[in-house]
């Protein structure tokens, strides 16, 4: 059983339609005209000599990226010398910024963060415009040897070597619209840019059919190449060091713990569901996607988890969540409560992951940089 709190926008009423459809063909447009003058060289793209490798999605939010991103670095990081880009959203800085494992992410914002604290030996960097971002790489870092770009899909002023596309399994493109009736910013045309497609969030069980029909309706083009990955939840893990708390999900499932649930990310539907067959009570405040938590949302939280009428319970986020709450000044308010965060990682299904791999650390190879600096093409 599932009771939210701060629930989601639904689907839209017939007004929000009425109003929001003639926007969408306006946005439509725009992003049509756009591509466009990229695709005929009206607007350059820049196309570095060292491997570039773009992630991205084209509906808002949701699809994975930052496990994704993790997965690339934990694939390459042995082998190559590794920078992590991204614009660092909802920062409250500007410019390009070399991240340490002190930034904090109101300094690069909370996925670079996170991607920082698990791989601090790699570099990670934010800049809202991703050719000075790169430039500036290169120039601080004269070994490096690939950068991985993230949530660059629509960003065409950078050329990549390789332009991953998500596309979640639950919500495909061709079932959405374009912003602000849909999620989709672009058309589910655009696709055809991507050399490589991954449906992201997919059944770990899934059927040939079911797998047949979701192929035949993103349709690839013979040069893209296409997976399916899935989210592998981890055990509960605390979010203070040394907090003296510690359970896993046979604890919550065997001694029915009730979960309160506190999310602060696109689309918590997944693990909600994987939650469901580990708990029988789930109590879910949800915010939205990058959420600031201020001091009274930490109020809301404690407050609601001592209301609950148990003496098993839990507190319950998400990695990137718990990102977010470490940095608060506030947050001692919930020291003494036991909350926990759930790391998530990727499977690739049908034993595709030696081909995926074998693809990305080819391209590495075969167009890593050998001199010491080089400058991007105009």
């Amino acid at each position: 059983m599932v009771n939210q709190l701060n629930q989601m926008p639904g689907k839209k009423n017939f007004p929000e339609k009425v109003f929001l459809q003639p926007l969408s063909i306006i946005f439509g447009l725009i992003t049509y005209i756009r591509n466009r003058l990229f695709d005929y060289d009206v607007i350059q793209s820049h196309e570095f000599e060292i491997p570039v490798i773009s992630v991205g999605n084209i509906n808002v939010g949701g699809t994975g990226k930052t496990p994704h991103i993790e997965y690339l670095v934990s694939i390459l990081k042995n082998e190559f010398s590794i920078a992590v880009l991204s614009r660092g959203y909802k920062r409250d800085t500007k410019d390009f910024i070399i991240a340490d494992t002190n930034s904090t992410v109101y300094e690069i914002g909370d996925e670079p963060r996170q991607i920082k604290q698990k791989f601090p030996d790699i570099e990670v960097a934010v800049c809202e415009k991703r050719v000075k971002g790169i430039k500036n790489l290169i120039s601080n870092f004269k070994t490096l040897e690939i950068i991985l770009l993230d949530d660059a899909y629509q960003h065409r002023y950078v050329k990549p070597g390789i332009s991953v596309l998500l596309i979640d399994y639950n919500h495909p493109l061709y079932k959405d619209h374009l912003l602000p009736y849909g999620s989709l910013r672009e058309s589910h045309h655009e696709i055809r840019r991507a050399n490589i497609i991954i449906i992201t969030k997919s059944p770990l069980e899934i059927k040939p059919i079911e797998k047949r029909i979701m192929i035949k309706n993103v349709h690839p083009f013979p040069y893209q190449s296409l997976y399916f990955t899935a989210f592998n939840y981890s055990q509960p893990n605390p979010v203070f060091e040394n907090s003296g708390f510690a359970t896993c999900f046979a604890t919550l499932k065997n001694e029915n713990y009730t979960v309160l649930l506190v999310t602060g990310i696109a689309n918590p539907a997944p693990l909600v569901s994987f939650l469901n067959k580990q708990c029988i009570t789930i109590i879910h405040i949800a915010y939205r996607d990058h959420h600031k938590y201020t001091i009274v949302d930490l109020k809301k939280i404690a407050n609601k988890f001592d209301a609950i009428d148990s003496g098993k319970k839990i507190i319950l986020t998400t990695e990137k969540d718990s990102v977010r709450l470490n940095d608060l000044p506030d947050i001692q308010l919930l020291f003494s409560r036991p909350i926990f965060y759930l790391s998530v990682d990727i499977q690739f299904l049908n034993n595709e992951k030696h081909l995926f791999d074998n693809q990305i650390i080819d391209y590495v190879k075969k167009n890593k940089r050998h001199g010491v600096l080089h400058s991007a093409k105009s």
